[in-house]
């Protein structure tokens, strides 16, 4: 079996990777917060993911893995109020679209997806049981995490106590005992969602949610944690302490989860993604501009942990690769048994070597460009390695013919009329009247054909 080797964020080194039970590996994913569209940053998390979950089935047998949907939140609660509607169709609306989005980038749905609004029984579980161990307090209608008691809390982060503070960005109450103390719980009005508890009507603190979540289905601890960057502090720390002040192992950080994997954050022409510079984009947006394979390439070309830069030109980039490598599959015009086909070692080694994308996605490219050499019989050994190793990927995963839309016929259109102007415009290259043969291609343009001057001959596809 190949050696698979992880980045964990814990111990800030790549490790290898073993299992907990090697019949059983568990992994769990952050989701995201459902109040509106998702942007293109918010998909990198579950690529990685989805990355690393084909890989791992393809070395262990078994593999549950679980990804989350917070539908209760502060900004849940203000997008139903400004929006005049019943929290639940917020919620399940954008759920839905962000599964359908990730569904054309190829990213294939978790074995589980769980809701927070359906383990607040856990979730007040948890609190009640924080509370025996020492580990939490009420106040004033809340409760809150006691961070000192926590000698680890900063290791997944390696902040400081001033870091943590600052990191934050939560106010300094007057009823925390101390300022890097966090809600586990806090009280509801009359038009706020909340349920019943120990403490009062309320509804549970963010953090608290994934905790009770993975916990649930997965059980702990578990193997691998992942999610963005950016959810390392405060996220996924109070994730950590919850967890180990749960099950009163606060001198084992690895009593949650032995693996974290954090993926960097996506760039736009250099700068930030923010409201203020307005060049936010969401996914919704991109697949009605773009081919989901196309966004997905620009997602695997970079290696996940650093960050990527997303522009027109990465986009454009990705679909010139991708129009390239189908062409060059659609020349090849021979019947195969994909079944057992075996991806290529020098692509699962890439893989399992941190989930170096850009170099699997190099030897790929030498892999079919193999093809314009081989012959036949090279040709039917080397296709199957292709087709396997590109789905490791999950690229390259459409008929050439379909991808490239060539000879794609709408209803009423006269298909020998353009295969007899698109014989006349070549005679009339052949003639050296290339006046007359970039009228006819400008005709067809305006037809919505477009044509390719390739070395076996002139192809033409409708525009889409």
């Amino acid at each position: 079996m190949a050696r698979l080797r992880l980045y964990n964020s814990l111990t800030n080194k790549k490790e290898d990777f073993s299992p907990i039970d090697p019949d059983h590996v568990r992994v769990y994913t952050c989701g995201p917060t459902v109040y509106n569209y998702a942007h293109i940053g918010n998909a990198r998390p579950p690529l990685v993911s989805d990355i690393l979950i084909r890989l791992l089935r393809y070395l262990y047998p078994r593999v549950t893995y679980v990804s989350n949907i917070t539908d209760i939140d502060d900004k849940i609660i203000n997008a139903a109020k400004e929006q005049d509607i019943p929290i639940s169709d917020l919620t399940k609306r954008y759920e839905n679209i962000y599964n359908d989005n990730l569904k054309e980038l190829g990213i294939y749905p978790p074995d589980l997806q769980p809701k927070a609004t359906d383990h607040i029984a856990e979730m007040i579980k948890q609190i009640e049981v924080l509370i025996n161990n020492g580990h939490a307090y009420e106040a004033e209608s809340h409760v809150l995490y006691s961070v000192n008691t926590f000698p680890s809390y900063g290791s997944l982060s390696g902040r400081d106590k001033e870091e943590q503070i600052a990191g934050s960005r939560v106010e300094v109450a007057p009823y925390k005992k101390d300022p890097t103390d966090f809600v586990l719980w806090k009280p509801s009005n009359k038009d706020q969602p909340g349920w019943d508890s120990p403490w009062g009507f309320g509804r549970p603190g963010w953090h608290l949610e994934c905790s009770a979540m993975s916990e649930k289905a997965l059980g702990v601890p578990f193997d691998i944690h992942s999610g963005g960057q950016d959810l390392i502090f405060p996220h996924h720390e109070n994730e950590l302490a919850q967890c180990c002040g749960v099950h009163n192992k606060t001198d084992d950080v690895t009593s949650y989860a032995r693996y974290w994997i954090h993926n960097g954050m996506l760039k736009f022409d250099g700068d930030k993604m923010s409201k203020s510079l307005g060049n936010i984009r969401f996914i919704n947006d991109l697949i009605n501009e773009h081919k989901g394979e196309t966004l997905r390439l620009v997602l695997l070309s970079t290696q996940y942990r650093q960050p990527l830069n997303w522009s027109p030109k990465t986009i454009q980039q990705a679909q010139k690769t991708l129009d390239r490598l189908y062409r060059i599959l659609k020349k090849v015009d021979i019947s195969l048994d994909l079944q057992e086909a075996e991806p290529t070692k020098k692509i699962i080694d890439a893989l399992c070597d941190d989930l170096n994308t850009p170099e699997a996605l190099g030897q790929l490219n030498i892999l079919i460009n193999s093809l314009q050499d081989a012959d036949e019989a090279q040709k039917k050994e080397i296709m199957p390695k292709i087709y396997s190793s590109a789905r490791m990927l999950g690229i390259l995963q459409h008929d050439p013919d379909s991808w490239l839309g060539y000879s794609k016929v709408d209803d009423g259109m006269d298909t020998e009329k353009i295969e007899q102007m698109i014989e006349e415009r070549n005679n009339c290259r052949n003639n050296k009247n290339f006046e007359q043969a970039d009228k006819i291609r400008d005709e067809l343009k305006s037809m919505g054909i477009d044509i390719e001057d390739t070395p076996d001959g002139t192809i033409w596809r409708n525009e889409e």
